[in-house]
């Protein structure tokens, strides 16, 4: 069930961060044009809208680091399989965990630093503050140039994202120890249509 939650979490942001960037930039680009025209002129120069490409820049960063996750769930990301193809099944499985346990060793240690570095970025001054405590010395952190808003709040994507990738590094793991299947997929697929069979002709699987 937690499982389920999290992966329609995870399919629903990817697509709102995708939608939300593309409207962004749409308006933005038809604020630009429009601010020409004499007659619009004088009433589009008075919104600003110099904080559009900023926040497209943070969205398409989030929209990565989760679909990078997303990519590994779904095994869309590109990968070299010749020596796993060319060894024998019970000595290629090895090769393959292998390299999950690798993925997932690389995505914790960046989401570990990822997470150290928002910490010392504000974060840690955000949740003192926050909770009422003390901040003491603690740096209260940049904020970005436009949105003026903390830096740590954007930074945030690379530990939730790195983290996001490590678990299903290790649940593909444990799939394929179960299973000895990794997720794999279809270029020629397309959701939600059927392949027909033709008379006198085979279906590819």
């Amino acid at each position: 069930m937690v499982n389920r939650l999290l992966d329609h979490f995870e399919e629903w942001l990817i697509a709102f961060l995708m939608g939300a960037a593309t409207f962004v930039i749409f308006v933005a680009v038809l604020h630009r044009y429009l601010s020409g025209v004499p007659v619009l002129q004088d009433a589009l120069i008075r919104i600003n809208l110099s904080w559009a490409q900023e926040l497209c820049i943070y969205m398409f960063v989030w929209m990565a680091k989760f679909g990078a996750a997303y990519g590994v769930r779904q095994g869309t990301h590109v990968g070299v399989d010749v020596l796993v193809r060319k060894l024998p099944p019970d000595k290629g499985k090895w090769l393959i965990l292998f390299g999950l346990a690798g993925g997932a060793l690389f995505t914790g240690v960046v989401g570990t630093l990822g997470a150290r570095f928002v910490w010392d970025n504000g974060f840690h001054y955000a949740l003192f503050d926050l909770l009422g405590l003390d901040v003491g010395d603690t740096p209260e952190g940049p904020t970005s140039p436009d949105l003026e808003i903390p830096t740590w709040i954007a930074y945030s994507c690379v530990p939730l994202g790195s983290y996001l990738m490590c678990l299903r590094f290790l649940q593909v793991a444990g799939r394929f120890i179960k299973t000895g299947v990794v997720p794999h997929h279809d270029a020629g697929h397309v959701e939600g249509v059927e392949e027909v069979k033709l008379p006198g002709e085979e279906v590819r699987p």
